[in-house]
């Protein structure tokens, strides 16, 4: 069995207040095209990521805000700007590291949210029934591409109505397994 594979590249999560902050009062983020995930969009607003060693920049927000900032690295990117980023699924935020975010109107300061996307494949319920997997359950995949055929451990399925079936890797996955244009894995249920 088969799913897509997407590559998350950098990008960051904001609250309405941190939005605010970086482009001003009263600021709304505007659509530049729709992610695969229901609801989900890329916006058109970007932003700096700086750390202690340097700078991110040009870093896409995803839309909608959300009740938390968060910035989703790979971990190349991360070390590049000084940050030891722990890999983590979106949302755990406890205990990671911070950095600044920089608008056209302000800074923030994170004191946490950097995190290196843990990789993940969502699934509707019906699709896990399909695969015979559960929420939260670790399973493999195999994809095979023309000279980087890879299978990735450790990945982790969410289950949610809200979801639409899709395996997310970071770029430094996806280079490493060669990835290009519409890819699928196989789903290895260990």
């Amino acid at each position: 069995m088969k799913v897509m594979v997407e590559t998350s590249a950098r990008h960051v999560h904001v609250t309405d207040a941190d939005l605010a902050a970086l482009f001003g009062e009263g600021y709304q983020l505007t659509k530049k095209k729709d992610l695969s995930q229901p609801g989900q969009y890329a916006s058109n607003e970007r932003v700096d990521v700086i750390g202690p060693k340097g700078v991110m920049p040009n870093v896409s927000i995803l839309g909608p805000t959300r009740k938390e900032s968060q910035v989703e690295l790979s971990l190349t990117d991360a070390r590049k700007i000084g940050i030891a980023a722990p890999i983590r699924e979106s949302g755990d935020l406890a205990d990671t590291p911070g950095c600044t975010l920089r608008g056209p109107a302000g800074e923030v300061t994170l004191a946490n949210g950097v995190i290196a996307a843990k990789r993940h494949i969502h699934f509707t319920p019906e699709d896990a029934e399909k695969f015979g997997v559960q929420d939260k359950q670790i399973v493999s995949v195999k994809i095979e591409t023309a000279e980087r055929t890879t299978t990735f451990g450790d990945v982790v399925v969410r289950v949610s109505p809200s979801y639409a079936a899709a395996m997310h890797i970071d770029t430094d996955e996806s280079n490493a397994a060669g990835c290009a244009g519409y890819v699928e894995g196989e789903v290895i249920v260990d």
